[in-house]
């Protein structure tokens, strides 16, 4: 199960940094705090998720 939310989690990533670039070329985005919000999502949810698969991995490894 940790394996599929840390999956959940890549893909959160992946959706809110083309929701992103994608609202930036179509529209003027009116202040950075949308980038520094975005920014922190992603890197929230990419590292979180980038560690639960590592732990997953190192757990399967051991057994």
């Amino acid at each position: 199960m940790e394996k599929e939310f840390a999956k959940w989690l890549l893909d959160i990533a992946k959706y809110v940094t083309t929701a992103v670039i994608l609202s930036s070329i179509i529209g003027k985005i009116e202040g950075w705090w949308m980038y520094l919000f975005s920014a922190s999502v992603v890197l929230t949810c990419l590292f979180w998720g980038l560690y639960l698969i590592h732990k997953k991995e190192k757990k399967e490894k051991e057994d």
